[in-house]
C-alpha cells in the first residue's frame, strides 16, 4: 500500500467532514493499495475511516494478497458480499464513489438504515489529480509511446487507405508496446473530421482531405491522448487557415499555464484565438480535460473551471474547430504543471503537415 497516498486521502476526508468511506474504482484502488482489479459485476471496495482502518473486500477469484496495514475480508460468488461489507460501516454518512453500482448500493441501504450515503469520490480526486513524480515519469514514458505511434500512422498515411486501416495500425501499435487495455484511435478524414469523437469507417481517403488523428491508450496503468490534423497532397488556403488557428490557440493555451492560474483561463485564451479569427461556433467543446490512471479525471479544462492549477496536474489541451460537411481540425498535447509553468509532455511537431 502507499502510505503517503492514504494519508493524503485521509486528510482530504477530514476536510470534507467524512469520517468513513468505500473507494470501489479500479484506478483509485490501485492508487492505494497496488492492487489492480477489475471486478467486472463482483463487488469490490476499500474501506477508509478516520481512525487509520484499512479494508479490502473482495471476491477470492480476485487472488489479492495480504498486506501490511489492510484487513482482508474475502467472499465467494455464493456469498453476499454487501452483507459482509454492512457489517463493517458504522452508522452516520458514508463517502461512496459516484460511479458504484446502484445494485450494491441500494442492497446496503437495506440492510444498514441507519446509514447516510453520500459523495464520497472528491477525497480520492484531490489526491490524484496532483501526480506524484513516478506517475509523471509513467506519464513521460506513455507520451513517448504516443508520439511515436503518431508518426508512424502519419508516415502509413497513403492512396486509397481507410479510416479503418489506419485505426488498426495505432491498435496493433499500442498492443505491440504493451498498452494495459486497447486504448482509442478517432481517425477522422475529410467531412468526417468536422465530428470530434467520430468512429473509425470504410471511408478512403482522397486527395484534399485533412485527417484528424486522436490517440491514445494506458501504459503501466497511465494514459497517453494526443491530436494531430495532416493533409493529404494539397491543403486549401481555408484549410490552412484553419489549422493555423487551432495550433495558435493550442500554443496561447498552453503559454498561459503555470501555479496560480484558473483551469478556466486556459480555456479562455484557446477560445479567445478561435473567436478572434471568426470561427468561435466551431468551437463545440471544452478545452481539455485533466488525465492519469483515468483517460477523463478532474477538473475539466473548460470555461467555468475556477480550479487554481498547481504544480503536479497533468491535462490536455485540445481545441479544434469543426465545420460541418467540410473538415475538421484539433491539435492536442498532454502538459504537467510545473513549479514555474509547465512541461509539454507531446513532442510530436505541430508544424502543419502536407503529406504526399
Amino acid at each position: 500500500m502507499n502510505q503517503v497516498r492514504l494519508e493524503q486521502v485521509r486528510e482530504n476526508m477530514k476536510k470534507a467532514g467524512l469520517h468513513q468511506m468505500i473507494v470501489t474504482e479500479t484506478e483509485p484502488v490501485y492508487y492505494l493499495t497496488g492492487i489492480w482489479v477489475a471486478p467486472m459485476e463482483r463487488m469490490m471496495a476499500v474501506y477508509l475511516d478516520d481512525t487509520g482502518r484499512t479494508i479490502f473486500f473482495g471476491n477470492k477469484l480476485f487472488g489479492v494478497q495480504p498486506q501490511e496495514g489492510m484487513e482482508l475480508q474475502e467472499h465467494t460468488d455464493t456469498d453476499n458480499p454487501v452483507a459482509q461489507l454492512a457489517q463493517t460501516v458504522k452508522a452516520g454518512e458514508l463517502g461512496i464513489d459516484e460511479t458504484w453500482p446502484s445494485r450494491f448500493l441500494i442492497g446496503l441501504m437495506q440492510l444498514r438504515p441507519d446509514v447516510k450515503p453520500v459523495m464520497g469520490s472528491l477525497p480520492v480526486e484531490q489526491s490524484t489529480m496532483y501526480k506524484d513524480e513516478e506517475e509523471r515519469q509513467r506519464m513521460r514514458e506513455a507520451s513517448l509511446i504516443n508520439d511515436e505511434c503518431m508518426d508512424m500512422v502519419i508516415h502509413a498515411i497513403r492512396e486509397g487507405v481507410t479510416e479503418k486501416e489506419l485505426a488498426l495500425k495505432v491498435e496493433n501499435f499500442f498492443k505491440a508496446r504493451g498498452c494495459n487495455s486497447l486504448g482509442f484511435s478517432i481517425v477522422g478524414m475529410g467531412k468526417n473530421g468536422a465530428d470530434p469523437h467520430h468512429d473509425a469507417d470504410e471511408t478512403v481517403l482522397k486527395e484534399g482531405d485533412s485527417i484528424v488523428i486522436d490517440i491514445g491508450a494506458p501504459f503501466n496503468h497511465y494514459w497517453c491522448d494526443m491530436t494531430r490534423t495532416v493533409f493529404y497532397k494539397s491543403v486549401s488556403e481555408k484549410q490552412r487557415e484553419v489549422y493555423e488557428t487551432v495550433r495558435r490557440a493550442n500554443e496561447a493555451a498552453i503559454a498561459k499555464i503555470k501555479p496560480g492560474v484558473a483551469f478556466k483561463e486556459f480555456d479562455l485564451a484557446a477560445r479567445k484565438v478561435i473567436e478572434d479569427a471568426g470561427y468561435g461556433e466551431y468551437f463545440t467543446h471544452r478545452t481539455g480535460h485533466s488525465i492519469g490512471m483515468k483517460e477523463h479525471e478532474k477538473p475539466p479544462v473548460a470555461s467555468d473551471c475556477e480550479v487554481i492549477a498547481r504544480p503536479g496536474m497533468v491535462f490536455s489541451i485540445e481545441p479544434g474547430i469543426y465545420l460541418p460537411g467540410q473538415f475538421g481540425v484539433r491539435v492536442e498535447d498532454l502538459v504537467l504543471v510545473t513549479e514555474d509553468g509547465c512541461e509539454v509532455l507531446n513532442k510530436y511537431t505541430k508544424d502543419l503537415i502536407v503529406v504526399e
